[in-house]
């Protein structure tokens, strides 16, 4: 019977950086991506790291910035589980790009589209790797409160999200 094992990998994501962690299945998945972020937002400025799971298994990486690009290819090696890919962007948010990217044909899922510091919990097998799940940030520490509430709503239409 085949063994498994799992580790705890951190990403270790700057606090400037959002990141999007996602599974695909296809070598042309890092160019599509590079198109969801050109068109999704004007002047982006990310990074993309893809793990092929065949053929030469490469890392395939693209972008509009250097730095972003290296940060996606540095996660992407640190998972190292096929189809994985890894995005990193800066003054930038998910939200702003996370339909489109669920849109692309070769997209799989998505694990976490974040800022926070996340932990990436990987299976290994004697085939090789594969990503089981995410820990996104920390733990709730309370429910929020009436003022809460409005604080909340308050930021979400300062930055514009809401009316």
């Amino acid at each position: 019977m085949p063994n498994v094992s799992f580790e705890l990998v951190n990403l270790n994501n700057k606090p400037e950086h959002n990141i999007i962690l996602g599974q695909s299945h296809f070598v042309k998945t890092v160019e599509d991506l590079y198109e969801v972020m050109v068109s999704g937002v004007p002047k982006a400025q990310f990074g993309i790291a893809f793990c092929e799971a065949s053929g030469d298994r490469l890392i395939r990486r693209t972008g509009t910035n250097e730095e972003l690009e290296t940060e996606a290819v540095r996660m992407a090696e640190v998972v190292g589980a096929g189809h994985s890919f890894v995005i990193v962007m800066q003054d930038m948010y998910p939200i702003n790009v996370l339909p489109q990217i669920k849109q692309v044909q070769e997209v799989v899922s998505v694990f976490c589209a974040t800022a926070n510091p996340v932990q990436v919990i990987v299976a290994v097998s004697e085939q090789g790797r594969g990503v089981i799940g995410v820990i996104d940030g920390g733990s709730p520490t309370g429910i929020e409160t009436t003022q809460d509430q409005m604080v909340r709503h308050d930021f979400l239409r300062k930055i514009g999200y809401k009316q």
